[in-house]
């Protein structure tokens, strides 16, 4: 096993590293006899004949081919949904309060449970959200999605995750993105963690287009962290397992699949911390939509309209004068699922808890509970406003984002959480003031 741990900075880059000198061929990608007798093999995450500006390939260098293990067999897993057509998609505004921690060991897989999802892995479009608690690492299992690409959002306890390409350690208020295919293993330094996964089967995330914002501002290409070469070589009874076609699978494998000794290429893993990014807002009046605190998008073939956008809502300051600072109330075409990493948001007082999460679809209202409303209406303006100690982020998506069964059937499910509006006073008289 190696031990060389590192990282390697920008976004889709072309990277190169070799966690052995001499690894890596000159040249060739797949020469006749690759470097100290190991494997030559291509990763594409894009279609081969995509535009170069967009192909995502890397080429690995690896102790044994990918396909060296026994046949697959389906295993059961009712808490993991692909299919959102099952259960009717109420209108109203659902909130849910954390996901408990499990009682009996339960690993980073076993842990998952979807909540809402649209689209169909079989089409590549869409998503599916899932919120993960866990208490024990992936000693003897590995896995892969080929489904899509997995958005991590860790929420409580760290995150080692170990990947064919290198290893991403992960702490709460940063993300990390693992490409459709890539095999890897977690393991919890804290013993236990909890957070959320947002699951793209649609075009590779990306970072956004500035347009009059400029060049400067929102994610930095240099702060997305992309590991180095790591590789295991060990032998023994271990599981590969595959999500694919909706379900889960399990393979025997008798030799660790992180056994990348180097590889090259712009598709890979990644990380990066929301706590550097660089906030826009408004220093006149208005609150701005939420598309200024845009840090990837799933771009769809729909120009300037996403099948994912991953927004946040980080400590910034208020500065815009007599207007209302919050979040006004609203009502999208777009479809909105929120998650809370720390603090609290601030256009709701109470009941949204680290950890929750809250779903608002098409054209259902939303916004400031009354408390904050309240409050928001009779401050003064004049001096700007800190929001502090506070993460909470939002996938949106084109398409109505449908709970699952279990979602709606939950004990974390809040069912008052409507009452937060039901107190907004009438002051309308017909009098111009």
């Amino acid at each position: 096993m190696s031990t060389h741990t590192g990282y390697q900075s920008g976004f889709g880059n072309e990277f190169a590293t070799e966690a052995l000198p001499g690894a890596l061929p000159a040249h060739q990608n797949s020469p006749q006899r690759a470097p100290f007798g190991l494997y030559a093999e291509q990763l594409s995450g894009t279609a081969f004949t995509a535009p170069r500006a967009c192909n995502r390939r890397s080429w690995l260098y690896r102790i044994r081919p990918a396909a060296m293990h026994k046949p697959f067999r389906q295993i059961g897993n009712v808490r993991i949904v692909s299919r959102f057509d099952e259960v009717a998609v109420p209108p109203n505004q659902l909130r849910w309060d954390p996901l408990p921690m499990p009682q009996v060991p339960t690993d980073f897989i076993d842990g998952w449970v979807t909540m809402a999802g649209n689209g169909s892995p079989a089409r590549q479009s869409g998503c599916a959200i899932h919120l993960y608690a866990a208490n024990r690492p992936m000693e003897y299992r590995y896995f892969y999605n080929a489904d899509g690409e997995l958005l991590v959002v860790p929420q409580q306890g760290r995150l080692r995750i170990a990947t064919e390409m290198g290893v991403i350690d992960l702490e709460p208020q940063e993300i990390a993105v693992i490409p459709r295919g890539v095999r890897f293993q977690v393991s919890l330094p804290d013993g236990e963690a909890r957070g959320y996964i947002c699951e793209n089967y649609g075009a590779l995330l990306r970072l956004p287009d500035m347009g009059p914002i400029g060049s400067n501002g929102l994610a930095n290409p240099r702060d997305f962290l992309t590991p180095v070469a790591r590789y295991e070589d060990r032998e023994g009874d271990f599981e590969l397992v595959a999500k694919f076609g909706g379900n889960l699978w399990a393979a025997e494998i008798g030799h660790s699949p992180l056994d990348v000794v180097a590889w090259h290429g712009n598709y890979a893993p990644y990380k990066y911390d929301l706590r550097h990014f660089n906030t826009i807002g408004s220093i006149s009046y208005d609150h701005p939509d939420p598309s200024i605190f845009l840090v990837l998008q799933a771009p769809s073939d729909t120009p300037g309209v996403d099948t994912l956008d991953f927004v946040i809502f980080p400590p910034r300051w208020l500065a815009a004068e007599d207007t209302f600072r919050p979040p006004w109330f609203h009502r999208n075409v777009a479809s909105e699922f929120m998650g809370l990493i720390d603090g609290q948001y601030d256009a709701k007082s109470t009941g949204f808890r680290p950890g929750g999460a809250s779903l608002h679809n098409c054209m259902s209202g939303h916004g400031p509970d009354a408390p904050t409303f309240e409050k928001a209406s009779g401050i003064d303006t004049s001096s700007p406003q800190k929001v502090d100690n506070t993460m909470a982020f939002m996938f949106e998506t084109r398409d109505v984002i449908a709970p699952t069964a279990y979602a709606l059937g939950s004990q974390q499910l809040q069912p008052d959480y409507y009452q937060c509006w039901q107190g907004f006073k009438k002051f309308f008289d017909g009098k111009q003031e």
